[in-house]
């Protein structure tokens, strides 16, 4: 077969082809007939790392191969077995319809799942109230709490040992701010693992027009204590908004918060960037002091806000 016509041999040349539904469309009815599923108009949805497509009420994901040099091998296998569990737990989370192989110009894997109607969070809490944020952030602490419960391994992903996953802190942060990271993660206690989402972002994250709470891509899916997922719902997904913090963590003060948040930023391999979005530079920060101090700052502000509201 030759469905696919482009050349891929980088992870640029992936990068300027994986949203082009003129590129995937004849892969992409391939897979839907090889599937014996129905092929209607096909559209691109808001992609991360792989290609993503919607025909009609299905969404088909077409992970990048090997020749893009981004090894997708454990991203598949994350998201089958997180979409199983969650289906299987109560998640509101889409049903998987299928998944498999195409050997074409490239071996593309991919996978089915049904299509969720409904608005991203991100733009969905623009025009909501602070009630409606509230029990907004009710919902979705509902599901991370169903989520977020120990089960078996599945990835093998250490999320502190593996060096690979200090990447984002390694661009721009001082050798001692980066020295005492590593020192101060090795050397703690978090907690229980459980199963983390890892990125519950604005996108991933869908309203639907029923009012309830749809958890979509789990491809950054992990074993990890519970400040893993917490933090960057405060500080990523909320951005500290007085009225959802909150409703997900309730009554929590800021002193808990901060090291909730700390310990969650420091865990990530996310951290460094979200650090570096909504915390401050990172030049700001020549120690662990330095961001625990303008972290309490800003989430003090944060709750002390919604209070005097």
């Amino acid at each position: 077969m030759n469905l696919f016509k482009e050349r891929i041999e980088s992870r640029a040349d992936w990068g300027g082809v994986f949203r082009s539904v003129q590129a995937f469309s004849p892969l992409v009815e391939y897979i839907l007939n090889k599937e014996n599923l129905p092929s209607e108009k096909i559209e691109t949805l808001t992609p991360g790392t792989n290609a993503v497509f919607r025909s009609g009420e299905y969404v088909i994901k077409i992970f990048a191969p090997a020749e893009s040099g981004l090894d997708q091998t454990d991203d598949l296998k994350t998201e089958l077995f997180a979409l199983k569990r969650a289906n299987e737990t109560g998640v509101a989370a889409p049903k998987l319809v299928a998944s498999g192989v195409v050997e074409d110009k490239y071996r593309f894997a991919y996978m089915i799942t049904e299509y969720i109607e409904g608005a991203e969070f991100s733009e969905a809490v623009k025009s909501m109230s602070g009630e409606e944020k509230i029990a907004a952030a009710r919902r979705l602490r509902t599901a991370t709490d169903k989520m977020n419960t120990p089960c078996k391994p599945f990835n093998g992903i250490d999320v502190i040992n593996d060096k690979g996953r200090y990447r984002r802190w390694d661009k721009r942060y001082s050798d001692k701010f980066k020295a005492e990271r590593l020192e101060y993660i090795k050397s703690r206690n978090f907690g229980e693992k459980v199963f983390c989402h890892g990125d519950l972002c604005g996108d991933n994250i869908l309203l639907t027009p029923q009012g309830e709470l749809c958890i979509i891509d789990f491809a950054d899916a992990v074993l990890a204590p519970p400040v893993y997922e917490h933090a960057l719902v405060a500080i990523e997904l909320f951005e500290l908004d007085p009225a959802l913090l909150r409703g997900y963590f309730g009554g929590i003060s800021a002193g808990e918060l901060t090291k909730i948040c700390f310990d969650g930023l420091l865990l990530h391999d996310f951290g460094g960037d979200i650090v570096a979005e909504h915390i401050g530079k990172p030049a700001d920060f020549l120690n662990l002091k330095a961001l625990r101090n303008r972290l309490e700052r800003k989430i003090e502000l944060a709750l002390r806000s919604h209070t005097d509201a």
